[in-house]
């Protein structure tokens, strides 16, 4: 059974989509929260497997209850939404270094709710590639140029190589086509390098690549 959080400050969101995913046979709403504080409390006394976390919301609001929850240690097994009205939300690239694992428009179909659901319910991030190649090239330009970093010392040249197109949006069969490997082969590299990197999913991922430098707009 995936256990799932609702946190949104407008009642009538939160009952729909508690209505929604109730009505699945291998889904559980287990709590609902109107702002960050309290979807912070109830992840801890709940421990769902999925928070769906509006990213504005009065109080405290969802980037910083992210922040939060991804920092807890004893919270390492719950995997964070975010929901937003516009794809390219301002926010939501910040959202995604905080720890979120992906992120929902709110009028996304409900079917594809329920697979995004279930799509991060079993670890993978939800980020499609078209949409990371967009949010790469709408806020990496506005960044300064990243300082060197030590952490990608531990990652072998391959798995660099492999990250840098990660960062790029593709997935693990596009890789595999680029780099003329097995996509089992890029997956292995990419588990490898997500633990090196002590990134929670491919999403933290992609934010590395990006802050390393190993992405920058232009090429994407």
């Amino acid at each position: 059974m995936i256990r799932v959080l609702l946190a949104d400050d407008q009642a009538l969101v939160r009952a729909g989509f508690a209505a929604l995913l109730d009505a699945q046979d291998d889904m559980q709403v287990v709590g609902q929260a109107a702002d960050g504080d309290a979807a912070v409390a109830l992840t801890r006394e709940h421990r769902p497997d999925v928070v769906l976390m509006d990213i504005r919301m009065p109080g405290t609001d969802g980037l910083a209850a992210t922040r939060v929850i991804v920092e807890d240690s004893a919270l390492t097994d719950v995997r964070v939404v975010i929901l937003t009205t516009f794809e390219l939300d301002e926010y939501v690239f910040e959202a995604l270094r905080a720890g979120a694992t992906g992120f929902l428009v709110k009028h996304t179909e409900p079917a594809e709710l329920i697979r995004a659901v279930r799509t991060v319910a079993s670890g993978d991030a939800l980020l499609s590639p078209s949409v990371t190649r967009r949010l790469i090239a709408e806020f990496a330009d506005r960044a300064k140029e990243p300082p060197r970093s030590d952490r990608l010392d531990a990652l072998t040249e391959r798995e660099r190589e492999i990250i840098a197109v990660v960062g790029q949006g593709l997935s693990n069969d596009e890789i595999a086509a680029r780099l003329f490997l097995s996509p089992a082969t890029v997956k292995t590299h990419v588990n490898r390098a997500m633990t090196k990197l002590a990134a929670r999913d491919r999403a933290q991922l992609v934010v590395l690549a990006y802050e390393a430098g190993l992405v920058r707009p232009g090429w994407v």
